[in-house]
């Protein structure tokens, strides 16, 4: 099974879980009555809607890249990432107006055993999906299956903060506490959406990842062939579970094309072993030139100008930068 088509398997597992335990959350509501309990069921609309919009962005991200989408559909995923991440912010606000209203105007709370038993059932069915969504996410590249996981394990937490707000209420009679509980762990969710929202953005706007820059860089220069005399203006773009990268390899100008592809092929083939396959990489040839020399460490060389006098580390600061005329 491709990682695009176990992705699609896996949101609609989310989907279902979402629907049931929506169902669940505001039959719990009706027995108790409680506003907590409430803006837990309020999320999980948030759940249900944003479910099948990453279902929607899973089916397009997985189908293959044509004439239209030369690198694919997978951007699809970051919008239903953004669109998730807005709708949790807004039920946030919606639960924070609730709590507020109910603190004015209370109301009694009823059968509030029943009513914890059934939350904590969705607690827990909600943090194994989450589970489950996030480390497939991870694995297969998904940011649309890793933000239906933050979601639902968010979920969880607040879930049982409700939980524990609700036997503060039983043991003590304070029923103001439930709107106390639900207001804190409103801008809890909130502050999650932030994050899922942020990191979409970032997406959609093609951010640099610096983390898995420098951890390709460590990984380049343990393993740097003679050959490989320079590397810079390195891109990494991320289209769904695949990424792309470009860059310029600095190469002896002697070398003919056979050659210099051999050293595109070997530098491609390093990244995808300690990567993965999830890779595409457009590599860009340059040759050397007198300013290379002091920095190239090919002892065999026949044309060298001048000594040699240091490699250079290749680091964020001068691999991202273009290189035309010096080092």
């Amino acid at each position: 099974m491709t990682s695009g088509k176990e992705n699609l398997r896996i949101q609609k597992w989310v989907v279902t879980v979402a629907v049931l335990l929506f169902i669940i959350k505001m039959v719990a509501f009706w027995v108790t009555q409680s506003v907590a309990i409430l803006t837990d069921a309020l999320e999980s609309t948030v759940n249900v809607i944003a479910g099948f919009i990453g279902l929607y962005s899973l089916y397009i991200a997985s189908k293959p890249r044509d004439e239209n989408h030369p690198y694919g559909h997978g951007k699809a995923e970051f919008l239903s990432a953004a669109v998730e991440g807005t709708l949790i912010i807004v039920a946030g606000l919606v639960i924070v107006y609730e709590s507020v209203l109910h603190f004015i105007y209370p109301k009694e709370l009823q059968q509030l055993d029943r009513g914890i038993i059934l939350v904590a059932i969705t607690a827990v069915v909600n943090f194994v999906v989450g589970f489950i969504s996030i480390r497939n996410g991870k694995k297969n590249n998904s940011l649309a299956l890793v933000a239906s996981g933050k979601h639902l394990q968010s979920d969880t937490y607040s879930t049982l903060g409700i939980i524990l707000g609700l036997v503060l209420i039983k043991l003590t009679g304070l029923t103001w506490l439930d709107s106390v509980t639900a207001i804190v762990f409103a801008f809890i969710i909130m502050y999650t959406g932030y994050t899922i929202l942020r990191h979409s953005l970032a997406g959609i706007m093609d951010e640099a990842d610096k983390e898995l820059l420098q951890n390709m860089l460590s990984v380049l220069n343990a393993n740097r062939r003679t050959n490989w005399i320079d590397l810079h203006n390195l891109r990494v773009i991320k289209y769904g579970g695949q990424y792309h990268i470009d860059c310029h390899l600095t190469v002896p100008w002697y070398l003919n094309v056979i050659e210099a592809h051999k050293e595109v092929e070997e530098l491609g083939s390093l990244i995808k072993k300690e990567f993965g396959t999830v890779f595409e990489l457009f590599v860009h040839t340059d040759p050397c030139l007198d300013f290379s020399c002091p920095i190239c460490t090919k002892d065999d060389c026949m044309v060298r100008k001048h000594r040699f006098t240091k490699q250079i580390e290749w680091t964020l600061e001068n691999v991202l930068r273009d290189k035309k005329h010096s080092l």
